[in-house]
């Protein structure tokens, strides 16, 4: 499994190499910082820490100052991800980049979606609401009956109501890299990923379509 963290920066199109016009999403994917390579024999299980995006070292508390440094480096990140099994070789100190992926791989974006605050059930879950002529007043948006009256005497649990939308952690699968472009640290990836411009984002090596070695 091979991974690294980004930063969704947009959306636009490229010919691909048959002429094709292809929408794409653009991943800042990088330098990724190795902070810390964990093992069997010291932590029981096989992963490496990376590190993305550089931070102020005054915005950090103590413990986490400490933890650079440990790793020979004291400039701060603003984003951590521990990857298991990592399927490359590298140690603390080193860098990684959009290059251990390549055209044509596939992969899997791990990202939070667009928060919208506070809705109702007509848009956050697609309700038809009520009708709207024949004696019906302020029902139009509406969910209509919530739970039965005297049994069970409760609404369900779970049941679709108005509440906060957006932001949950999604996870799309097998989209396509279409292009790398190393100089940059960039990653067209055709499809969307989960998120506004901008947000932090994950992306790692697709499970269901593994990279080829």
């Amino acid at each position: 499994m091979i991974g690294l963290l980004g930063k969704k920066i947009g959306q636009t199109r490229v010919y691909d190499e048959s002429g094709q016009v292809v929408s794409v999403t653009v991943v800042l994917a990088g330098p990724n910082r190795v902070l810390q390579k964990k093992t069997e024999e010291t932590d029981g299980y096989n992963a490496i820490q990376l590190g993305f995006d550089d931070q102020k070292e005054s915005r950090i508390n103590k413990p986490m100052t400490g933890h650079f440094l440990k790793q020979g480096k004291s400039t701060a990140v603003k984003r951590i991800k521990e990857f298991r099994d990592y399927t490359i070789d590298v140690n603390p100190g080193d860098t990684v980049g959009p290059n251990i992926f390549a055209a044509g791989d596939y992969i899997d974006a791990i990202g939070s979606t667009k928060g919208k605050g506070f809705q109702g059930v007509v848009k956050r879950y697609n309700y038809a609401g009520g009708p709207g002529s024949h004696g019906q007043k302020g029902f139009r948006r509406r969910p209509g009956s919530i739970a039965a009256g005297s049994t069970p005497g409760w609404v369900d649990k779970g049941k679709k109501m108005p509440g906060h939308m957006g932001q949950r952690q999604r996870t799309v699968q097998n989209l396509k890299i279409v292009q790398i472009r190393e100089d940059d640290n960039l990653i067209l990836v055709q499809g969307a990923i989960p998120g506004a411009n901008g947000d932090y984002v994950i992306i790692r090596e697709s499970k269901k379509k593994p990279k080829k070695s």
